[in-house]
């Protein structure tokens, strides 16, 4: 019987390719002079997955649900006042809206961004704030989708 190392080569393998696309997306959307650059990489850790068909799932469900937040954000902070309430309606109308046209993964997604638009506070306005959240968020699935795409996953070994 052949002794286990305490470090598998696949978690090293695994750990570089997310950190590396981590930090890709965060480069890029700094460079790109997005004020809250840190988003585009948290969003490339939530969508790596173990499989390309797996981030793409993800990716999409993301990147629509990200869609329909930054616009009900958009809308509700440009024309309504930015209180609890308001934002409990959004939340509840991208319910709705994600139920009537089976988005079912995409809501959680659109009630994050929805929260990000209205709940905290910024110096840019309500349209402008949704745009860069959704410049972000392209930015961190791309990178993602592109490392995942060019570097695989390797394969998990079995004990």
């Amino acid at each position: 019987m052949k002794p286990r190392s305490w470090l598998g080569w696949s978690a090293v393998i695994d750990s570089a390719r997310t950190a590396i696309a981590a930090s890709v997306s965060f480069l890029i959307a700094r460079r790109f002079g997005m004020p809250e650059a840190y988003w585009a990489p948290i969003i490339t850790l939530v969508i790596m997955q173990s499989t390309l068909d797996a981030t793409l799932k993800i990716s999409s469900e993301r990147f629509v649900g990200t869609i329909l937040g930054a616009i009900a954000g958009g809308l509700l902070a440009a024309h309504f006042p930015q209180v609890w309430w308001m934002f409990a309606l959004g939340v509840f109308a991208l319910g709705i809206l994600c139920d009537r046209l089976r988005l079912h993964n995409s809501y959680r997604f659109a009630g994050i961004t929805l929260a990000i638009v209205m709940l905290i506070p910024h110096v840019a306005g309500p349209w402008t704030v949704a745009l860069h959240r959704w410049a972000e968020v392209t930015i961190g699935i791309l990178v993602g989708l592109a490392i995942t795409a060019i570097w695989p996953p390797p394969a998990k070994a079995t004990p």
